[in-house]
């Protein structure tokens, strides 16, 4: 039998990728499932994945969550409108705690979720998995504990780590697309986000979590046609600021990732290649 530790599975990501890894799952494997709300953990039982309540900061309930696991999807996440102690201890402190006892348990694999944003701007193209991590300040706390999430987990030698940084995740009822214009308040017209749907994420987990020979390698997951601003606003029926057609774009590749070697390596291929496929196809 083989046990899968899934943490995170409350949050927008894991909530959407727990359903589909048991659906996934061989008849051999178990989905295990750390929350800590016994009520929201009765759904995940219900679909067949095995809870263990518990915080991902306790190193007592994390050492639960590890017993008898052979592989870990980390998906915690602490976002934005948390207090800035609490993205550190959880995007940092409690993921490389987990790697480094995952470890020590002898796990075969350990996908780390991350972000795009890790990349910062100034690369004069889209960001590649093998440049060096350099937030930028501008998007808070959240993408730089995710980057020394990642130094630290590197650091740990025997870590069988694969990372999986994602772009701006949407689909399946997630309000992240209709909250999505408090950040592109001031954006230009013409400036680019690249987006990825819950179902790709989901597959480029799986991906991540199945393919041989892949310790040590970073991936974007990013659809293939990022959505302007002004396209942001039609999508959610709200009317694009006049004062911001005409402004100057300073960085046409920040936030633009490169998704080649995750095609290449993982097979992966996006079910939904733009918010417009997801749109036409009632996905959003």
């Amino acid at each position: 039998m083989t046990t899968i530790l899934v943490t995170g599975a409350t949050g927008q990501v894991g909530r959407r990728f727990v359903p589909r890894l048991v659906q996934w799952a061989s008849a051999e494997e178990t989905v295990r499932v750390l929350v800590r709300d016994e009520q929201r953990g009765a759904a995940f039982a219900a679909m067949g994945a095995e809870v263990v309540l518990g915080d991902l900061r306790e190193e007592a309930d994390r050492a639960k969550a590890l017993a008898g696991a052979d592989q870990v999807v980390n998906v915690a996440a602490a976002f934005r409108g948390v207090p800035d102690e609490e993205a550190w201890a959880v995007n940092r402190d409690a993921a490389i705690a987990l790697g480094r006892e995952a470890r020590d348990a002898g796990v075969r694999r350990f996908v780390q979720t991350s972000t795009n944003l890790v990349y910062g701007p100034g690369h004069g193209r889209p960001a590649h998995p093998e440049d060096v991590p350099a937030p930028h300040a501008a998007w808070g706390v959240y993408p730089t504990s995710k980057a020394e999430a990642e130094a630290g987990l590197r650091a740990l030698d025997g870590l069988p780590l694969v990372t999986v940084r994602l772009a701006f995740v949407y689909g399946e009822g997630d309000p992240h697309l209709e909250n999505v214009g408090r950040f592109i308040a001031d954006w230009p017209a013409h400036r680019l986000l690249q987006m990825v749907h819950h179902a790709d994420v989901g597959q480029a987990l799986y991906r991540a979590l199945r393919t041989p020979g892949v310790e040590g390698r970073n991936y974007n997951a990013a659809d293939d046609a990022p959505t302007t601003a002004w396209d942001l606003h039609r999508l959610n029926g709200t009317t694009f600021p006049p004062a911001n057609a005409d402004l100057p774009v300073t960085d046409p590749w920040d936030g633009i990732a490169d998704n080649l070697s995750l095609r290449e390596e993982l097979g992966w291929r996006p079910i939904y290649p733009s918010v417009w496929t997801a749109r036409d196809a009632g996905a959003l």
